[in-house]
């Protein structure tokens, strides 16, 4: 009987605009006003009397009557400042044999500068140091998986502000931590680190400062090709 009620109660449950309103509804249309008439969209009169319209007001309808001519009332909201992340790759899209191997024992190695990014390179460390650092290498695939691992050493891995950064893996009695990344461009490439940490560190973040500068090459290259084509239509 009381599961009825309740259908029922969600069967008649009123409008947005009947609702009652609450001090935070109430704030917002205050600041839209203050806006308007700090853009000299309302005078300091119409204003205050509008104002003093939504102190009184009691619902959420009768708060919207005073910004229904304003602009701000019919803003869509704004879209996100990412777009997602590409799915990750199929099992055997990505070759099972590295393009590279980084490798030190009781030693440390090191991979920088200007160098070509493969799809998928392997980095040990055992009781030695590794560092990755992809911040000035060229990506010729927009996946690439690093396979880290650590056994009483240290892996560092570093990559450039404006790619996606995805990190699978954990530790014993290690550290195994990937600073999570998203890119703001559908082109950037998007970096998998996966591994373990045996009584190590893994660690995957972002270079400050430095950026992919292909990544607006490729976009463009990508409208000149929609455009080329357009046109020989």
């Amino acid at each position: 009987m009381d599961l009825q009620k309740h259908a029922q109660q969600e069967r008649t449950a009123p409008p947005v605009a009947e609702l009652r309103a609450s001090d935070a509804d109430r704030d917002r249309i205050a600041d839209i006003l203050r806006d308007a008439l700090a853009e000299g969209r309302l005078t300091a009169d119409e204003h205050a009397e509008r104002v003093e319209g939504v102190l009184n007001a009691k619902t959420v309808g009768e708060l919207e009557v005073f910004i229904r001519d304003l602009p701000a009332a019919h803003e869509r909201p704004a879209a996100p400042a990412y777009t997602p992340v590409p799915p990750r790759p199929a099992p055997g899209e990505i070759p099972a044999e590295a393009d590279a191997n980084v490798v030190a024992v009781f030693s440390s190695a090191m991979r920088r500068g200007r160098w070509r990014a493969g799809r998928r390179l392997h980095a040990y460390a055992v009781f030695g140091t590794v560092e990755i650092d992809l911040s000035e290498a060229i990506f010729e695939y927009q996946h690439v998986v690093i396979k880290a691992v650590s056994v009483f050493g240290d892996v560092q891995i570093r990559v450039p502000e404006n790619v996606s950064l995805r990190g699978t893996g954990g530790g014993v009695l290690g550290n195994f931590e990937v600073s999570p990344l998203d890119s703001v461009e559908s082109e950037a490439p998007v970096v998998y680190v996966d591994g373990w940490a045996v009584l190590g560190n893994v660690e995957a973040r972002p270079k400050r400062g430095k950026l992919v500068a292909d990544i607006l090459d490729r976009v463009q290259g990508k409208v000149d090709r929609t455009l080329r084509k357009h046109l020989d239509r």
